[in-house]
């Protein structure tokens, strides 16, 4: 059998093959960026289902337009007004089957093989493995604890011309939950707005802060190629697979709309019509408020762990939200090495590998605290922190 180059050359994703190990009853997982799955609202998404069938009938089996159900890009809309100040419209808007249909969309539509793409490093390891099918040329930009190394990009944006987007994840950010600070934000726009590419915002994340300001996106409103990312997987359900593209940039619209026809024809209606019946006829503000109340429990029981258990030598990222933490070894330590030894103990996690488009054998790994009760996050970290003090040991005898 023969096989196009572009698969050949595109990684299976790390997380989705050991969430078939962690899925035993027996492993404490941190390995997932699952949602808590008691944070579901599955009694209103119930009275949802039957609401929306019975006002809608048959068009809720019907096929429909590419671009989405309208009632539902009007209140994504109306949510970017309310919440951010940002002026969209409905046809600003299309909806995707969850944000990785939105990274395959526009790279169909930007890349050629060989073009560039700027990706944080490290970055999220779903984008780069969507991004990889279409065979460009990966520029890293070192992300610092505030965000992107701003005069870095500069220089990989002077110094390259066959870059066409940039892609980013201000808030909260996968793998290392750190969010992008205001002053940095607004560096980053400034490198940007004299380049002709694309600003790409994922922001999966943004609605689950606890700590910290509200800040605004980096191009949202200001940049003619600005592009953001949405999703409803974090704050309602994750099953239904709904995301969406937001862009005032019409020409780039008209093409992902082309491509989305030629991909799947449209997102599941039956899935749009149920979530747009939930949205509006249930408090979402207090919904989300019970998530962030939950994460915010889990994520200081992990940082309380970590500092308890782990050698002084690691150093962890302390996020305001989301539903990540970045741990940073001793120089010289594989985390892939941790990782083998970890499971052999019943607990697991995602070295950092995946997160980068060159490193190999890196000492960081990435912690999800979002699934697991506070008690089973210490008594992981525990068997963790048992392991790190084995390993420095075993370097100190060396």
């Amino acid at each position: 059998m023969k096989y196009s180059d572009k698969i050949l050359k595109t990684p299976s994703s790390f997380i989705r093959n050991i969430l078939k190990v962690t899925d035993a009853p027996d492993v404490i997982s941190f390995a997932g960026g699952l949602p808590n799955p008691i944070s579901f609202p599955i009694d209103e998404m119930q009275q949802s289902i039957n609401h929306a069938i019975e006002a809608n009938g048959p068009r809720l089996f019907q096929y429909s337009t590419t671009e989405g159900y309208l009632p539902l890009r009007q209140y994504i809309a109306d949510k970017y007004k309310k919440d951010h100040g940002l002026d969209f419209d409905p046809e600003d808007i299309l909806i995707t089957t969850g944000s990785q249909q939105a990274l395959s969309l526009i790279s169909q539509v930007l890349l050629n093989k060989g073009d560039g793409v700027v990706m944080e490093e490290p970055g999220y390891l779903g984008a780069i493995q969507s991004f990889t099918l279409a065979e460009p040329e990966f520029y890293s930009v070192m992300l610092e604890e505030d965000g992107l190394n701003v005069d870095q990009l500069e220089q990989t944006l002077a110094t390259n011309d066959n870059i066409k987007f940039i892609y980013t994840v201000p808030n909260f950010h996968n793998p290392t939950g750190i969010t992008y600070s205001k002053e940095k934000r607004e560096a980053v726009y400034n490198v940007v707005k004299n380049y002709d590419v694309v600003l790409i915002e994922d922001d999966p994340y943004g609605e689950l802060r606890w700590s910290g300001e509200k800040l605004p996106y980096i191009g949202a409103g200001r940049l003619e190629n600005s592009v953001l990312l949405g999703s409803f997987s974090k704050i309602v359900t994750p099953g239904m697979r709904l995301g969406y593209i937001v862009t005032k940039n019409k020409e780039l619209m008209h093409h992902i709309n082309t491509a989305k026809q030629a991909t799947d024809l449209h997102t599941n209606i039956f899935s749009q019509m149920v979530i747009h019946d939930y949205l509006v006829n249930n408090d979402l503000a207090a919904h989300v408020s019970k998530i962030i109340n939950l994460y915010e429990t889990q994520a200081k029981a992990m940082l309380s762990a970590i500092a308890q258990y782990f050698p002084s030598s690691v150093k962890y990222t302390k996020p305001d939200g989301g539903m990540f933490v970045w741990v940073t070894l001793e120089e010289g330590t594989s985390a892939l090495d941790v990782f083998n030894k970890a499971m052999e103990e019943k607990v697991a996690f995602v070295p950092g590998d995946p997160f980068y488009t060159t490193k190999t054998n890196v000492n960081t790994l990435r912690l999800n605290y979002t699934n697991s009760s506070p008690e089973v996050i210490e008594e992981g970290i525990k068997r963790l922190g048992k392991i790190l003090y084995s390993v420095s040991a075993e370097k100190l005898t060396v």
